[in-house]
């Protein structure tokens, strides 16, 4: 027998976006939307062009399921398991931090120090990426450019589930190694597959600990601290710069996701580690939020 329909597409959204907006939701509209999309296997555009379509029992069940883990404080994101980063799909769930759009803006300048911009390229390299989380950085810059060999580390087992699960979806497993890996080792250069890197890129936990209080509630929840905050900030960017200078080869590239008042101190801890031709770039927001420098 046919299930009994209990509303249509456009009504729904509208009652939870408002039922969002009452509960004070974040991004109430695009939570809805993405929700009621993953739960009828639709895209945000799909939703709206097939707006009459019928929502049924067993739809509406799952779909409230969802809502209720979301007016909770859950972000969207683990809800769905998913999350798409320069136009790719990533799993993610709460051992990896949820993909932002101003590290689509490391990647970009990744590629251009490495003259891989537009279409792609062909130019072999062996990159790092410490710090790799969801894989998000490391995964994209192999799909983008076949001829690149990435080492993509991390200290989260968990973290390295992900990644590879990520990686083997997206088909760069034989391009991308990832390491287990603590970069305030002092043995963290010998657990490396490469002894020399042409760039070394990485997004590192940049937070004080004196800003955690200042997050949204469901980043302090849900996302993994580690990945966020360290006692003032600075720490790893020491680690990695130092270490980046042992190995990356004459010449090579140190590229940084920064804070948004870290600019100066990085980048004059990069020019004490040996780093010259500093330069940052500004995000969406005009906030300085890429650094990078030249091995001299």
């Amino acid at each position: 027998m046919e299930e009994v329909k209990e509303w249509e597409v456009v009504e729904l959204l509208k009652t939870t976006t408002d039922y969002f907006v009452a509960k004070k939701v974040d991004e109430a509209r695009i939570s809805a939307e993405l929700l009621l999309g993953h739960v009828l296997a639709k895209s945000r555009l799909e939703l709206y062009l097939q707006h009459n379509r019928p929502v049924y029992r067993d739809e509406l069940d799952r779909f409230r399921a969802l809502c209720r883990q979301r007016i909770e404080g859950r972000p969207v994101q683990y809800i769905t398991g998913e999350q798409y980063f320069y136009g790719l799909h990533f799993f993610v769930d709460e051992r990896v931090l949820i993909p932002r759009p101003e590290t689509e803006l490391l990647v970009e300048h990744v590629l251009e120090l490495l003259g891989m911009t537009g279409c792609g390229g062909s130019r072999e390299a062996k990159i790092l990426d410490i710090g790799t989380g969801s894989g998000c950085i490391a995964i994209t810059l192999a799909k983008l450019c076949p001829e690149l060999r990435v080492s993509a580390v991390d200290c989260s087992s968990g973290a390295l589930e992900v990644a590879g699960i990520n990686a083997a979806t997206l088909g760069v497993e034989s391009q991308v190694a990832f390491v287990l890996a603590d970069m305030f080792d002092e043995l963290f250069a010998a657990r490396l597959p490469e002894s020399a890197y042409d760039l070394i890129v990485s997004n590192p936990p940049y937070i004080p600990e004196l800003e955690w209080e200042t997050l949204q509630q469901e980043v302090k929840q849900y996302e993994p601290k580690i990945a966020l905050t360290t006692p003032d900030g600075l720490e790893c960017y020491h680690a990695i710069a130092a270490q980046a200078a042992k190995l990356l080869v004459p010449g090579g590239r140190l590229c940084f996701e920064l804070h948004a008042d870290g600019a100066a101190a990085v980048s004059e801890l990069m020019a004490t580690n040996g780093f010259c031709g500093i330069r940052v770039a500004k995000d969406y927001s005009c906030h300085d939020r890429i650094i990078s420098g030249t091995l001299g």
